[in-house]
C-alpha cells in the first residue's frame, strides 16, 4: 500500500494533551510536514504543549472548530486535517452536557463540510467508550464491528460524531478514516485525568483518592504509540474504514494507582476509596489485529513500568506546567465529594 504523502496538515486540538503529543511527533518523525494548530485554548488546552516546536514548522490558531469560516480558511491550504478536539471528560459530561455536544457534534460537522468542499484528507480521532463497557470476566475485547452502546453524555456524543464521518463518507464521498483508541497516558496530560491526578496529588502531599471498588479496567498506551498508529491510518489506511488502537496494556485502576504509590515510595493502602461515577464503565478492552496485520503497525512502549515511571519524572520536573490548576481541580472534585 503507497503511502499518502502530505505536506500541510490540520491537527484540531493539539494545544491539549494527545493532540499536542501527535503534534511533536510529526515534527519529531515527518521534516517535511507543517503543522496548522487549531485550538480553542479551553481548560484542558494549554499553549505550552507546543512549546519546543520550531516556529517554521508550526502556525497557530486560536479558534473554535465551529467557527465556519475559519475552518474554510483553513482547509482551503491544507492537504489533510487530524481532528483531536473534543471536549473529554466523563464526570464533567455528567454534570453539563451541552458543551460535548456543541464541540464533539457541531465542531465535527464543521470539519467534515469544510473536508468536503475542499477534497481535504480527513482523519477522525474517537474513542473506545463509544462501545460501552465489557464484564470483568469477559475475554471479549472490543473489534471494529463491535455494536455501540455509550454510557455517557461524552460517549453518546463521540458515537454522534464517528456516525457522521461514517455518513460524510458514504453520502458526500470525503476521503476520512476513524480511529477508536484506549486510554492513553504519557506526558501533558490535564491533572483531573486518572493517572496524572494521582501522581501530583502525591507530589503535594495529597492522599490519593479511588473510585468505587477500584477494579475498573482500561486499556492503557503511551500517547507515542497513538500517535505512530495515526500517522499509519492517515497515510496508509483504507478510506472509510475504522481501526482501533491498543497496545494490550489492561489494567485495574487499583493496580495502576497501587503502581504509581510503588513507583513514588508509598504504601500500597496509602489513598482514600469514594463514591462511584454514576454509570462507571466497567471494562474496556482493545483488539488492535486489524491495524496490526492491515498496516503493520506495532507499539513500541509495551513496558509500562517503564512508561509509568517516565510519566511521573515528567510531572515532577514539570510543576510549574500543572500547579496553577491543581487548587481549582481539587476543589472541583471535594465539591463532588471526590
Amino acid at each position: 500500500m503507497a503511502d499518502a504523502e502530505f505536506k500541510n496538515i490540520i491537527v484540531t486540538g493539539a494545544a491539549g494533551f494527545i493532540g499536542s503529543n501527535f503534534a511533536h511527533w510529526v515534527v519529531d518523525n515527518q521534516p517535511d510536514v507543517h503543522v496548522t494548530v487549531l485550538d480553542a485554548l479551553t481548560y484542558a488546552g494549554n499553549r505550552e504543549n507546543l512549546a519546543g516546536i520550531p516556529e517554521k514548522r508550526l502556525t497557530f490558531v486560536h479558534g473554535d472548530i465551529c467557527d465556519g469560516p475559519l475552518v474554510d480558511e483553513l482547509f482551503k491550504r491544507a492537504d489533510a486535517c487530524v481532528h483531536f478536539a473534543a471536549e473529554s471528560h466523563n464526570d464533567n459530561s455528567i454534570a453539563n452536557p451541552a458543551p460535548f455536544l456543541r464541540t464533539n457534534v457541531e465542531g465535527t460537522y464543521t470539519l467534515l463540510e469544510a473536508a468536503h468542499r475542499h477534497g481535504t484528507r480527513f482523519h477522525h480521532i474517537s474513542t473506545d467508550e463509544v462501545y460501552g463497557d465489557l464484564a470483568l470476566d469477559d475475554p471479549a475485547r472490543f473489534t471494529e464491528e463491535t455494536p455501540y452502546r455509550p454510557s455517557s453524555p461524552y460517549s453518546s456524543t463521540k458515537a454522534s460524531s464517528d456516525m457522521l464521518v461514517r455518513a460524510w463518507v458514504r453520502t458526500y464521498g470525503v476521503k476520512a478514516t476513524i480511529s477508536n483508541c484506549s486510554n492513553n497516558y504519557g506526558p501533558r496530560q490535564h491533572i483531573e485525568k486518572f493517572i496524572p491526578r494521582q501522581i501530583t496529588n502525591i507530589l503535594c502531599g495529597i492522599r490519593p483518592k479511588l473510585y468505587g471498588d477500584g477494579l475498573n479496567v482500561r486499556d492503557w498506551i503511551h500517547t507515542e504509540d497513538h500517535s505512530s498508529a495515526v500517522w499509519e491510518i492517515l497515510t496508509r489506511g483504507r478510506i472509510g474504514e475504522t481501526y482501533l488502537i491498543g497496545a494490550d496494556g489492561e489494567r485495574s485502576n487499583i493496580d495502576v494507582l497501587r503502581s504509581i504509590l510503588a513507583a513514588m515510595g508509598k504504601e500500597p493502602d496509602d489513598f482514600d476509596w469514594v463514591r462511584d461515577r454514576p454509570g462507571h464503565d466497567r471494562r474496556y478492552a482493545i483488539d488492535s489485529t486489524k491495524l496490526r496485520t492491515e498496516l503493520g503497525w506495532l507499539p513500541k512502549h509495551t513496558d509500562f513500568a517503564e512508561g509509568l515511571a517516565a510519566t511521573i519524572a515528567w510531572y515532577a520536573d514539570n510543576e510549574a506546567w500543572w500547579r496553577g490548576a491543581k487548587e481549582a481541580t481539587e476543589a472541583k472534585y471535594a465539591a463532588q465529594g471526590q
